[in-house]
């Protein structure tokens, strides 16, 4: 099977077209130091040639309101169009638990326009949302970090390692599409104050965690169960105190 994986070259794109290619797949990664931009449509014809399934891992190189629905609007429909040119069957995306809960965020409202454009595009497709990854708790930290106080709200939180992820969307490419979503989290729950306290701490980093139930999160509000997935979630096997301790 020719699987086009675009964000290729990425952490989760770089993973994935790994696993694929060693369970038998023709895993192409797409992006633009490959020759591949959905933004201009350079190279997507070439690379979907005889793909029978893309996988869309890319991410905004700008988190800011505009910048980023523009990205996820443009590479999306590029892609989309592209697709049904080539005749692929199945389109995969990596998106978020809680996008559609976190819609006072602009990054998530780019992301719940992206689920909406392959919702409509009428190729079958399947939407894999995943609980953040280990190696985000940096981006977290910094997003909510001022001065020397990074202020976090009280709320659970089910991370995931990006080996996990990247198997999880493996999974879901290789099958048949489900026309929605399948989740995916970590195996244990976090306060995600405290959870950022222990990546901080094993870092030795000074910085000093402020519990605040109305920190924002990329701009939203958070709830208890926000960033929570649902039961029928996949729960995956790394757990981060293993993850954390190999960073030292």
């Amino acid at each position: 099977m020719k699987v086009v994986v675009i964000g290729g070259t990425g952490l989760i794109g770089s993973k994935l077209v790994a696993k694929l290619s060693e369970h038998g797949h023709r895993a192409v990664p797409a992006a633009p130091n490959t020759g591949v931009n959905t933004l201009t449509g350079e190279g997507l014809a070439e690379v979907l040639e005889g793909a029978q399934v893309v996988v869309d891992v890319s991410n905004s190189p700008s988190f800011e309101d505009d910048a980023v629905m523009k990205f996820f609007r443009t590479s999306t429909t590029n892609l989309l169009e592209a697709e049904a040119e080539a005749g692929v069957t199945h389109h995969v995306a990596l998106s978020v638990v809680g996008t559609e809960r976190l819609q006072e965020s602009g990054y998530f409202r780019a992301k719940q326009a992206q689920e909406e454009l392959i919702k409509a595009s009428g190729i079958p497709f399947s939407i894999v949302h995943a609980t953040q990854f280990f190696e985000f708790m940096k981006g977290i930290a910094a997003e909510a970090t001022d001065g020397d106080t990074v202020r976090l709200a009280p709320v659970k939180i089910r991370p995931i390692y990006s080996d996990d992820v990247a198997a999880a969307v493996g999974r879901t490419a290789v099958g048949t599409p489900v026309n929605g979503v399948v989740e995916a989290a970590g195996p244990d729950t976090f306060q995600l104050d405290e959870l950022i306290r222990k990546g901080l701490a094993a870092k030795n980093d000074p910085r000093t965690v402020v519990t605040d139930p109305h920190a924002t999160y990329f701009g939203a509000e958070l709830q208890e169960a926000t960033l929570l997935p649902g039961d029928d979630a996949h729960i995956a096997g790394t757990r981060f105190s293993d993850w954390l301790a190999q960073q030292a």
